[in-house]
């Protein structure tokens, strides 16, 4: 019992001890110094220990009519527990500890003109803007959206922020503990003043109010930036509702990449003259580009309505055909995996009276649409999705506008507005919500959407094609589609990892100008890339966690990556193209590369005329001809599998890539690049097994199985030879031909067989009347085609030796030049005599196993056939009699050494027929029961 009581104590003091340490990385005060100015010199912990920083920090800074100031310098008058400064006389900033925060230190600043003369504030930083510190403020010139993170090393990147939040200061720097700090200050209220933008207007007497936010983080400084924005959601919201984004019914917004809106005159909805829908033919269009919309809004009101008292719900159902044909386009696009959706005018109070929600419940229930876009509207609320719901479930709220973080838990779709012309590089709305739904707005007869669509895939989120203005439809547009459609088709394939909630931004890349961010889903990890250099970019560009098992593919260009070793980093290549100089600060630049890193699920080489494939991962195989693409065609296998295709089937006489992926419910897992080249040989010949023999027939020898090393040279590289495995081929034990296959045994073959070829040009030329020259009979059978000296083999119960075979049965295992030893004897073999012998005549050139006749009297067929994509060829060896020597242009003949190969370019059967090419054969043995003795 006491045993008992002593553990509940030490396991409650354990716990205690694991809650304190959590604590400890909070910060419940900081130390200010008020000498010199109002600087940072330390922070101090739950646990009453101190992080030291590496020198003082003003506490913050900031822009008085577009002129930097900071706290430092300027004096200090201490008001109870705050503190106040008077920047030129006129301006008053007082700072107070505050103790409201739920997490972190906090404090209010208020600034306030004590002048007669308006002030601007502006570029409100914490601790300041320093070149050690990544930090975000306003720069620039006045735009829409002018926010800038600072990196050091690096030039500042523009961001995009929350509507309400594009006047806030963040930074955040490292420490000289293990600890970094990160903090935000968010403007709160004007007094008598003007809230703009970026800036606050101060007449005099009037005050803007700042809360400054502070916490501690560790590691990457992308840490502190997802504790402000994801945890903390800017502090916009202390505990977020998340049960809209937990709904099964809404997810598949999160992993929609294309909408398009379009209003209802527009002839590829309807045309106006020949009173048809061309709805139809719409979507045909765009399933062929992109597989499927994801969503299709028409828009019949904004600005038609108005015209009479009909209001935006009556609109519809004037629409021809009414909502009953509606509700069968809803059914139509569903079919194609496309949703649709209506829409909503908030502003319609004007025309004939329908409570708005009401309406829109109603108009949902009529046509089943699947979701609604809100016009003028950046957030939803629980009121319309209510309204929705009670009649239809999985009904999305598309807003105008992008809500704010706390407007997020009212609706999880939104917009990068159109208003935006030039989107930022980096939208951190994607880092506070990951799966917030967002799609960049491209107003289609604007301008060029490039720069738009490129940034969009950078960001991990989708686009919308606005079809509301005319034009706009002509050759550059087709080529913005195209663009459009090779990102949506890897978004669509990667959704898992775009979801990722621990996504990085802005990983350290060797080349500044280049962007590259980091998602990861399980062992996939996906880098979208996204370069703003004109010259474009091609080599090392960011450090690999490396791993065994792993590998790197440009899912942009499906191309094969390899890491390349720097200063004892293995940095991943990147190659993105280039563009005009004049098209730089235009939606013309911009251009990307997706590298992603794979676990190595799939086995895949080209094995001859085959493609071998093997995986224990489920799913599906899909096999492309080419880059994977939309507009592309795949073949699919189910997975798990260990198979072999013979490329000819699949593709005929093709030359390029083939890509395998690797698919598991719509998600990419695995990809793997493979290149047929019509200048390299693939073996196309199988090689059939004989039955396999017990005993060892006469004129037979056996030849010991062993690893054969092919080091083999060829003739006239003029057309390339087949590579060899550098690491050996196993080859089976086997029985050979003592002898090659002579005349008499081929007479014999037709006598009893009645073989015939159908092509008979130059069949057994050398013969007379169907006969051999007498005394002829122990010389090796010639002027056959392949295909006559298979059927032989076949007749024999034997079959032709692969090269393989015929090199271990010539050459043994110790890698000598001829069959009988390393130097070359002109009384061993056929030395060039201009005829040929018996296959008998030269006993002393045995090989190791008492092969004879290897090498000089004829050419020697074998089983291998070789394909290039435009060439077939055999291979020869051994070398015959003939030796001409006028011109080295010729086929070298003679004796040919053993670490010499000959390719056979086949045409057909008569022409490849020649005086100097013939064989021998080879048998399968029963390795567990053959016995060497007759």
């Amino acid at each position: 019992m006491e045993n008992s009581t002593g553990l509940r104590y030490f396991l409650l003091f354990t716990f205690i001890a694991l809650i304190l340490d959590v604590r400890a990385q909070e910060i419940v005060d900081i130390k200010l110094s008020y000498n010199q100015g109002l600087l940072v010199n330390r922070f101090i912990l739950t646990d009453s220990t101190s992080v030291n920083l590496n020198y003082s920090r003003p506490l913050y800074s900031f822009l008085l009519n577009n002129n930097s100031r900071n706290s430092s310098g300027v004096n200090v008058a201490i008001n109870g527990t705050g503190y106040i400064q008077i920047y030129d006389n006129w301006l008053q900033v007082k700072y107070n500890p505050s103790d409201t925060s739920a997490a972190g230190w906090k404090g209010d600043l208020i600034f306030k003109n004590t002048g007669k003369d308006t002030l601007i504030i502006g570029n409100v930083v914490p601790y300041g803007e320093d070149s050690t510190s990544v930090y975000i403020t306003g720069k620039g010139p006045s735009n829409l959206a002018r926010a800038w993170l600072f990196r050091p090393g690096y030039k500042p990147v523009r961001v995009i922020l929350p509507d309400n939040a594009w006047e806030m200061g963040y930074s955040s720097f490292v420490t000289g503990s293990e600890y970094s700090v990160c903090s935000v200050i968010r403007r709160q209220s004007v007094e008598q003043g003007q809230k703009k933008r970026y800036e606050s207007v101060l007449p005099p007497e009037a005050s803007v109010s700042f809360s400054m936010y502070t916490e501690l983080y560790k590691g990457d400084w992308q840490n502190g930036l997802r504790k402000v924005f994801r945890d903390r959601y800017i502090y916009d919201v202390e505990e977020f509702d998340n049960s809209l984004f937990e709904r099964d019914d809404l997810a598949w917004i999160k992993e929609s990449y294309l909408i398009i809106l379009q209003m209802a005159w527009d002839r590829e909805f309807f045309d106006r003259f020949s009173g048809k829908y061309t709805y139809a033919d719409f979507l045909k269009k765009w399933f062929t580009l992109f597989g499927n919309i994801d969503v299709f809004g028409i828009w019949p009101t904004w600005p038609r309505l108005g015209l009479d008292q009909r209001n935006q719900w009556d609109l519809y159902r004037d629409l021809p055909g009414g909502t009953q044909q509606l509700r069968s386009f809803v059914k139509m696009s569903q079919l194609s995996g496309t949703r649709f959706f209506i829409s909503y005018n908030p502003w319609d109070n004007s025309t004939r009276k329908e409570e708005h929600f009401k309406g829109m419940a109603k108009l949902i229930s009529e046509t089943e649409a699947d979701g609604v876009v809100l016009d003028t509207r950046g957030n939803s609320g629980p009121e319309l999705q209510e309204a929705v719901d009670s009649v239809r479930k999985g009904v999305i709220m598309y807003s105008e506008g992008m809500a704010t973080p706390r407007d997020m838990q009212g609706i999880i779709s939104g917009r990068v507005h159109n208003a935006i012309l030039m989107s930022p590089e980096l939208n951190l709305n994607k880092l506070i919500k990951p799966d917030f739904a967002i799609f960049r707005v491209c107003d289609v007869g604007e301008d060029i959407l490039h720069r738009e669509i490129a940034i969009a895939f950078f960001n991990g989120y989708g686009t919308e094609l606005n079809m509301f203005r005319p034009g706009g439809r002509g050759e550059s547009f087709d080529r913005d589609i195209d663009f459009l459609s090779r990102t949506t088709f890897i978004l669509r394939q990667n959704s898992d990892a775009f979801l990722d909630k621990d996504w990085t931004p802005l990983i350290s890349t060797a080349t500044d100008g280049v962007y590259v961010n980091r998602w990861r889903s399980g062992e996939k990890t996906i880098f979208t890339v996204l370069n703003m250099r004109p010259e474009g970019l091609k080599g090392k560009m960011f450090t690999s966690e490396r791993s065994e098992g792993i590998h790197y593919v440009s899912l942009w260009n499906h191309e094969s990556v390899n890491p390349e070793v720097s200063n004892g980093k293995a940095f991943i290549p990147v190659t993105a193209e280039g563009w005009d100089t004049s098209f730089s600060d235009t939606r013309r630049e911009g251009s990307v590369d997706c590298i992603a890193e794979f676990p190595c699920l799939i086995g895949a080489e080209i094995a001859g005329d085959s493609i071998k494939v093997r995986s224990e991962s489920g799913g599906s195989l899909l096999l492309w001809k080419g880059n994977p693409a939309q507009k592309n065609t795949c073949k699919e296998i189910k997975m798990p599998c260990d198979t072999s295709m013979r490329i000819k089937d699949l593709y005929g006489y093709y030359e390029g890539k083939i890509v395998l992926q690797l698919i598991e419910d719509k998600k990419l897992k695995d990809e793997v690049i493979l290149r047929i080249s019509g200048n390299e040989q693939r073996i196309i010949s199988k090689v059939i097994p004989t039955v396999r023999s017990e005993v060892l027939p006469a004129e037979m020898v056996l030849v010991p199985g062993s690893n054969v090393l092919m080091e083999l040279t060829g003739g006239d590289d003029f057309i390339p030879y087949p590579d060899l495995p550098g690491n050996g081929i196993v080859v089976d034990s086997f029985i050979i031909d003592r002898y090659p296959v002579t005349n008499a045994q081929y007479y014999e073959f037709i006598t009893l067989s009645g073989y015939r070829p159908s092509d008979t040009s130059g069949y057994l030329r050398h013969w007379q009347s169907g006969m051999f020259k007498q005394g002829q009979d122990k010389y090796p059978v010639v002027n056959l085609s392949y295909e006559d000296m298979s059927s032989y083999a076949r007749w024999a119960g034997k079959r032709l030796p692969t090269q393989a075979e015929w090199q271990l049965a010539a050459q043994g295992t110790d890698k000598r030049r001829w069959p009988w030893g390393n130097d070359f004897h002109a009384t061993y073999c056929n030395n060039s005599f201009g005829r040929q012998t018996p296959v008998d005549a030269f006993p002393k050139g045995q090989s190791p196993y008492g092969v004879m006749d290897m090498v000089g009297n004829v050419w020697q067929m074998t089983n291998d056939i070789y394909f290039n994509g435009t060439y077939y060829s055999a291979v020869i060896r051994g070398g015959s009699f003939y030796k001409p020597d006028s011109s080295w242009w010729y086929l070298q003949g003679g004796p040919q050494s053993l670490d010499k190969t000959q390719i056979l370019l086949l045409v057909s059967p008569g022409f490849d027929r020649s005086a100097t090419v013939g064989f021998r054969c080879v048998k399968d043995i029963d390795s567990k029961n053959f016995k060497v003795k007759r």
